[in-house]
């Protein structure tokens, strides 16, 4: 099982790009192991027509801005572009980067960004079929582009819990699957995705595993239980103008004294 990680969400709202900017370059700095944004076009929550960035362009500046730390969306949608683009663009940004994208992707649900920007909202079902449509076309470009992504292909998260189509689809293509609930909650769904593994012939073991956590005060009361399920990365979400990253030093005390068992 590989080692604890904490994980910022920078969500890309009610601040300006110099905001995100900054945040960005703190969280490299106090070593932050991996650094996110989200994909949509709008906020949500606080001001509905509040300041607000599109991820990828965004992916593509970190790759340059930063030198350490890996990134990538939590989650990009997968409505809003061509699978066949959106492999070619992670492999951009991995390039950029020198190779730490994280390609976290999921099927979508704001309702807001698919009606505001004419994309085909549908129903659930079938923007999940649509994922997993999408996986191996996404999978099979990356070997066909020249050059490759820098490690050959790039390290694939899927978002959510699902436990009819979403936890298969993670067995069968995910290298992380990151989701949100209390421990029970996790206990339960831990076990689904390991009979969808068995199921699929995947071993569980070689999905890492990911949860967020609403505040570091909340979070370091259960962490321990998480990390206990086999959870490794821990994401906990700033919002803008200000980015507080009060409490975050001491989840990197609590990674760094798990690290060092």
């Amino acid at each position: 099982m590989t080692d604890v990680r904490i994980a910022i969400q920078l969500h890309p709202q009610h601040a300006s790009y110099a905001d995100i900017r900054t945040a960005a370059a703190h969280a490299e700095d106090i070593g932050v192991d991996v650094l996110y944004n989200w994909d949509h076009f709008f906020p949500l929550y606080g001001d509905p027509d509040g300041a607000h960035f599109e991820c990828w362009t965004m992916l593509g500046a970190w790759a340059e801005q930063t030198e350490r730390i890996r990134f990538g969306a939590l989650v990009t949608c997968n409505s809003y572009r061509n699978p066949q683009l959106l492999a070619d663009m992670a492999r951009t940004v991995d390039h950029i980067s020198g190779g730490r994208l994280i390609f976290g992707i999921g099927s979508g649900w704001f309702e807001r960004d698919y009606e505001e920007y004419g994309y085909e909202f549908g129903t659930a079902g079938g923007r999940l079929d649509a994922l997993a449509a999408a996986l191996p076309v996404i999978k099979e470009r990356w070997r066909k582009l020249t050059p490759p992504p820098v490690n050959g292909t790039i390290p694939i998260l899927i978002g959510g819990g699902g436990e009819k189509k979403t936890l298969r689809i993670v067995a069968e293509h995910a290298d992380t699957w990151h989701a949100f609930g209390d421990v029970a909650t996790m206990a339960h769904k831990t076990k689904v995705l390991d009979k969808w593994c068995a199921e699929v012939g995947r071993d569980p073991a070689s999905i890492d595993r990911s949860v967020g956590i609403q505040s570091a005060e909340e979070g370091l009361a259960v962490m321990d239980d998480y990390h206990a399920l086999g959870f490794r990365e821990f994401t906990l979400g700033l919002n803008g103008p200000g980015y507080d990253f009060t409490g975050v030093e001491l989840l990197l005390d609590w990674r760094d004294a798990k690290n060092a068992r």
